[in-house]
């Protein structure tokens, strides 16, 4: 529910702007504040499920969120909407900090892996599945019920998890850091708008670039506070382990190249192949079904014959599937689209349960809060950098085939949006070969000292 609200809205943002009578500009903040706000917030509450206990955290955020989409469906006006949207987005950000800490107290190692496995299918299908199910819920209904339909199955989650959930015993009394959570809080609000808005408003704008330098003095202030702290909130000596620091580069890699995709493949459908909004959603759910068949299966094998090895498949079949990707022409038809995206679906699917073993395993038992939450915050980075990469990336190579600067698709000329299409897909590639080259570097250096 969580991941599926960040992009379910995207396709009935027109449907709001007209009825709440805002320009483009100001109804992209529904979808820009709700990944602030959730990345702004989740390290917090991943420290302070740790402190408090995360049963308390994960079901306060139901509450949280449920409200939030009850006010957003509510909403008359687009400041009450995006209010209502941090709202929800700060609910959220409790439910997704807790989840992945949860499953790992309450499994043992040896079914961690096939319960971690289910989790990443439904991570999966709510980041994919959101655009095609708003557009069959805007088809029928009106644009309210995206958020209202959140309200019962919220409602029915937080009395689920109140019988069914445990209560960790909390071992030791820490406090919590607050400078540390401020000084988050701005690096996150920093960097996340400019990397979002940087593409409307141009690189070379002088707010985006005060933003960006900003962010990285923001960030800079954080590690140094965060080192001084006896108890930070985010325990940078977690880093300190390689298989955390990998896995999490990883995630990263695998996250960003899989929202290359996420934007540029709609483009492709209903622009190039002229699809229908509902042929191209119907398309665009292969690769979350896929991932979804594939993530449980891949768990359980991360149980059967761990997980390291499982990682390099999934990435290297992602890669495959990447570089199939970029051979999709003016002539593919709707089976070669489906197998492409079955193959990246795939390679998802092996990789993302056994990272998130992997990460989780890692980490203290005291800390399972903080590593969920900070694989919840790469997870949402590296949607945030594909977005950013891809959308300059399609422009800059489609403005070097036109001979003039474009920042929309131009009919008439579905070459120059292919060529761009290409590079970008093969630099994804890239990029999951190199997160291939990361893990297996880690898993020699760990035989060698193993030999030793």
């Amino acid at each position: 529910m969580a991941t599926l609200d960040s992009s379910i809205v995207n396709v009935a943002l027109p449907n709001i702007a007209e009825a709440l009578h805002v320009g483009i500009g100001s109804i992209q903040w529904v979808v820009t504040s709700y990944l602030m706000a959730i990345s702004s917030f989740i390290l917090i509450f991943g420290r302070i499920a740790d402190l408090k206990g995360k049963k308390n955290i994960y079901q306060i955020g139901f509450i949280i969120f449920s409200l939030g989409s009850l006010f957003c469906g509510l909403s008359y006006s687009i400041t009450l909407l995006v209010l209502s949207r941090v709202v929800q987005a700060i609910g959220a950000a409790m439910i997704m900090s807790c989840s992945q800490g949860l499953i790992t107290y309450v499994f043992p190692p040896n079914e961690r892996g096939r319960a971690l496995g289910l989790s990443g299918a439904t991570v999966a299908l709510g980041t994919m599945i959101g655009p095609p199910l708003g557009g069959i819920i805007v088809g029928l209904s009106s644009w309210e019920y995206i958020f209202l339909i959140n309200v019962p199955i919220g409602i029915f989650a937080f009395i689920a998890g109140k019988k069914l959930l445990p209560i960790e015993k909390i071992e030791k009394a820490e406090s919590f850091d607050t400078t540390g959570a401020v000084f988050f809080v701005l690096t996150i609000v920093t960097l996340f708008w400019p990397l979002l808005e940087g593409e409307t408003l141009g690189w070379g704008n002088i707010y985006i670039l005060s933003s960006l330098v900003l962010s990285f003095i923001f960030g800079a202030w954080f590690f140094v506070v965060e080192r001084k702290r006896t108890h930070p909130m985010l325990d940078f000596e977690l880093f300190k382990n390689k298989l955390f620091t990998v896995s999490i580069i990883c995630g990263f890699i695998s996250f960003m190249a899989l929202f290359c995709t996420n934007i540029i493949h709609p483009y492709f459908l209903q622009r190039v192949l002229k699809a229908s909004p509902s042929t191209a959603g119907l398309l665009m759910i292969i690769y979350p079904m896929t991932m979804a068949v594939i993530a449980p299966f891949s768990g359980y094998l991360s149980d059967k014959i761990g997980s390291e090895v499982l990682t390099v498949v999934g990435l290297v079949v992602t890669a495959l599937g990447l570089t199939w990707m970029s051979t999709l022409n003016t002539n593919s038809g709707a089976l070669d689209v489906i197998l492409r995206m079955a193959l990246l679906g795939a390679g998802n699917g092996f990789f993302q349960s056994p990272n998130n073993s992997l990460v989780m395993s890692s980490a203290p038992r005291d800390k399972l809060g903080i590593a969920g939450s900070v694989n919840a915050l790469i997870r949402n980075l590296g949607m945030v950098f594909g977005i950013a990469f891809s959308m300059f990336l399609l422009y800059n190579r489609m403005s070097y085939v036109l001979g003039y600067k474009v920042q929309d698709f131009v009919e008439g000329r579905p070459d120059a949006f292919i060529y761009a299409m290409r590079i970008i897909y093969i630099s994804a590639a890239v990029l999951c070969l190199l997160g291939v080259a990361l893990t297996y570097g880690r898993m020699r250096a760990r035989r060698k000292k193993t030999a030793v």
